[in-house]
């Protein structure tokens, strides 16, 4: 009994300071002004709680309120598209859907001369969804192997391919920290870009190693796929969403998007995203050639081809030399 008794009592304080600390970032990050002071404060407030009240359980009831009093105002943060965003971020993409036409304004296709300095394009382009005959990957690393970014890429028999990547909104100035993406300072942006941006911008400006896959989607599962992504971006132009490094990222978003009966089982592997071309690997949903997971990597790194090809306009012919189809 004196275990189980140690044991709650543990596990009920480590979630209180778990709570508080989230809630002390929360005003930090968040609160409108003196935001750094309110955030002493309350832990202050909290601290002389803890070492003054007296009972444990009203200690903890207190912490919790005070946690649940700084949730119910940080739920009342409004997302807005207007600000002083960033060129690269300045405009969102949305759709026209009709029947099987589909013209997508604001395509990002910027001319660069270094990662930083580039001439912004937002591009109108129209595509057909009977023309989709697959779907790929891209997952490009800048750091650690655990976390890294995917971008979605749809091909047509009739045009180049669409990127659609799933990022942070930044404000001029503004930088992303993993940190403040716990809280409510990004909102959620679908980029929609040719791949000689998107792409081409993490493989030949900012040095990343970005590996291409093909998915073993049918064309009608990948039509399915882009309409997912087509009604999630004009939502999102209409009515702007936070984005958090936990629940609404680059990669729970894609699984978020679609139908809760649709969606894959969770896998841990959603969340620590640098091992999703590993899950996806061992879930037969990309084309292998019969290759190890190993070797499949290896030739599905496409650094080397990507700056060759540059701003050759068969870029997207030219990174996929090689590839298991």
């Amino acid at each position: 009994m004196r275990i189980i008794k140690f044991t709650t009592w543990t596990l009920a304080w480590l979630t209180a300071f778990i709570c508080a600390t989230w809630a002390a970032g929360a005003l930090y990050f968040d609160f409108p002004k003196a935001s750094a002071f309110v955030a002493i404060l309350f832990v202050i407030a909290l601290l002389a709680i803890v070492i003054f009240v007296r009972g444990k359980l009203l200690k903890l009831a207190i912490v919790f309120g005070a946690f649940a009093a700084v949730v119910s105002w940080w739920l009342t943060l409004k997302p807005s598209n207007d600000r002083e965003w960033q060129p690269d971020v300045a405009q969102t993409a949305w759709a026209d859907i009709n029947g099987d036409e589909v013209t997508i304004h604001n395509v990002r296709n910027c001319d660069y001369r270094t990662q930083t300095d580039f001439t912004p394009h937002w591009e109108t382009r129209t595509v057909r969804l009977l023309q989709i005959t697959g779907m790929d990957l891209a997952i490009n690393y800048w750091g650690s192997p655990w976390i890294a970014h995917p971008i979605v890429s749809f091909q047509f028999s009739d045009g180049l391919p669409l990127c659609f990547s799933i990022e942070t909104r930044k404000t001029i100035g503004q930088q992303y920290s993993t940190l403040e993406g716990f809280y409510r300072q990004y909102t959620l942006i679908y980029i929609v870009a040719d791949e000689r941006d998107c792409i081409r911008l993490r493989t030949n400006y900012r040095r990343e190693d970005v590996y291409l896959y093909h998915t073993l989607a049918s064309p009608d599962q990948a039509r399915e796929r882009f309409r997912e992504y087509i009604n999630t971006l004009n939502a999102l132009h209409e009515k702007p969403r936070w984005y958090n490094a936990v629940t609404s990222n680059c990669t729970t978003s894609i699984r978020a998007q679609r139908a809760v009966k649709l969606r894959a089982p969770w896998d841990w592997r959603i969340l620590l995203n640098g091992k999703a071309d590993e899950m996806l690997y061992q879930d037969h949903a990309i084309a292998t050639g019969g290759l190890s997971f190993t070797e499949l990597k290896q030739r599905s790194l496409i650094d080397a081809r990507a700056r060759a090809a540059d701003d050759d306009p068969n870029f997207s012919h030219l990174i996929r030399e090689g590839l298991p189809k």
